[in-house]
């Protein structure tokens, strides 16, 4: 049961995202028995590419995944409102957090940051490499609509750079908070914030909340 969302709901959408934070658990889970199985750790990079002590490679790490998850919120705000395309972006994921409570939001940020930094980051990428793992990540993440491909692009560049402060630092603590943050606030956003101005007004008139 997610917080704050009442266990006997009969609502689809709280089945649904109940069900995607168990998955994200699970997906977690399971990076983090393979990584240790194959002699690893999915929360230290093997050749990192600064030789840090742990607790300083952590510090490090959660500085610099803070510092890129807020440009990237920053970066979001700017653009939305100023290109075609990310509007387009914006609005099409709109539908996937518009029933979303703050409780649910809060969840399914830190549990979708775990479970695909420790799958993605922590367990692929010492195996397979930075690039490809940032293509594997970017590959799930398309929403159906006419800015797939832009979604796409993106979600591989996220990848790419949460890889590259993984491998820099050793360590996972950055990625992980970067992803949480990002996913946190910009789920917010795509809840309260319609890009469109003539559906804002349309839903003013209406006595609709966008």
């Amino acid at each position: 049961m997610l917080a704050g969302v009442p266990a006997a709901c009969d609502s689809p959408a709280v089945i649904r995202w109940g069900q995607i934070a168990a998955a994200y658990a699970f997906l977690a889970v399971l990076a983090s028995v393979i990584a240790v199985v194959l002699g690893g750790s999915p929360m230290s990079h093997p050749e990192p590419w600064l030789v840090l002590a742990p607790r300083v490679s952590h510090i490090y790490s959660a500085f610099i995944g803070v510092a890129f998850g807020a440009l990237v919120l920053v970066i979001t705000r700017l653009i939305v409102p100023r290109f075609e395309w990310a509007r387009t972006l914006h609005t099409e994921l709109r539908p996937f957090a518009r029933g979303m409570s703050l409780s649910t939001i809060i969840v399914v940020a830190i549990l979708s940051s775990l479970g695909e930094e420790l799958f993605f980051r922590g367990l692929l990428q010492p195996l397979v490499g930075l690039i490809p793992q940032a293509i594997l990540f970017g590959l799930p993440h398309q929403a159906p609509g006419p800015a797939r491909w832009a979604w796409l692009a993106w979600a591989t560049f996220f990848g790419l750079i949460l890889g590259a402060i993984f491998q820099l630092t050793g360590s996972l603590a950055g990625p992980i908070a970067a992803h949480a943050l990002v996913n946190a606030v910009n789920l917010a956003y795509l809840k309260n914030y319609d890009p469109d101005p003539a559906r804002k007004s349309l839903g003013g008139l209406l006595g609709e909340r966008s």
